[in-house]
């Protein structure tokens, strides 16, 4: 079964750059195919992959509940659904990248939800692990878009109520009741400046008091990061050796002492 990861904080944290440095992780250790989703409305997975997104799985359902879209002669709702959902998909070099898009207006979107879910399912058995970077409100986790998490990475910046926001989140499982198999913490955005990294997050985690949650570890902040963002490259162009991803591959060791290795 396909390991599913997830991860999910407030905006700013660091949890969409740290969803994009994990597919890099992953493709340098030769763990492909990688499924990366986008399940953030604001939708920025994508830039941080270097991927231009030309259409989103939102898109997509609007059409259809307004009827935008004609159903051939001869062809079935359900087929054309999964023809349209196959053009959503953007595919790379080991990694193909999902993006779902904001959520649905007024109207009942339950038949063609319940396709989607069911084709998302499919799709995933197709790959070797599934990256999913969500919303601090895990809107599509909610809707149970994907029904089995194995591990959610919760992320918080390196701030008091971040860290509070971060457990929220894992609040937030237990009053939806999804299904997430383990939960850690990862702290990102850690300055540079200061203290030694691993005695910040420490001070952080003891303001905040007692979390329940196992620390996968943190992502500091990086320079290379910074100028990635303003040259508009993804994390696949960056250097193997800068910090950000050697915190990044830590945090997989993490995970995949959890969901067991994926190669």
């Amino acid at each position: 079964m396909t390991p599913v990861i997830a991860v999910a904080g407030k905006g700013g944290s660091g949890k969409t750059t740290l969803a994009a440095l994990l597919v890099r992780c992953l493709l340098d250790r030769g763990c492909k195919p990688v499924l990366a989703v986008d399940a953030d409305p604001n939708a920025n997975l994508g830039e941080a992959l270097g991927v231009d997104v030309a259409v989103t799985l939102g898109q997509t359902v609007e059409d259809f509940q307004e009827q935008r879209i004609a159903i051939p002669p001869g062809m079935t709702k359900e087929a054309l659904v999964e023809m349209r959902f196959a053009s959503v998909i953007e595919e790379r070099k080991g990694f193909d990248l999902l993006t779902m898009g904001r959520g649905e207006g007024p109207g009942c979107y339950c038949s063609v939800n319940n396709l989607l879910r069911a084709l998302v399912e499919k799709l995933t058995a197709n790959y070797r692990v599934a990256v999913i970077d969500n919303e601090a409100g895990l809107e599509h986790l909610s809707r149970r878009t994907s029904r089995h998490i194995d591990v959610l990475l919760m992320v918080s910046d390196c701030a008091v109520r971040g860290l509070r926001a971060a457990l929220g989140v894992s609040a937030l499982v237990d009053d939806l009741g999804l299904d997430v198999a383990h939960r850690l913490l990862v702290i990102g955005r850690v300055p540079a400046s200061g203290p030694p990294p691993h005695e910040q997050v420490s001070r952080l985690v003891e303001a905040a008091g007692a979390t329940g949650l196992e620390l996968a570890g943190f992502v500091p902040h990086d320079e290379a990061l910074v100028r990635a963002d303003l040259e508009q490259h993804g994390v696949l162009a960056l250097e193997p050796t800068i910090p950000a991803l050697d915190a990044a591959g830590k945090i997989l060791d993490k995970v995949l002492e959890k969901t067991g290795p994926c190669w």
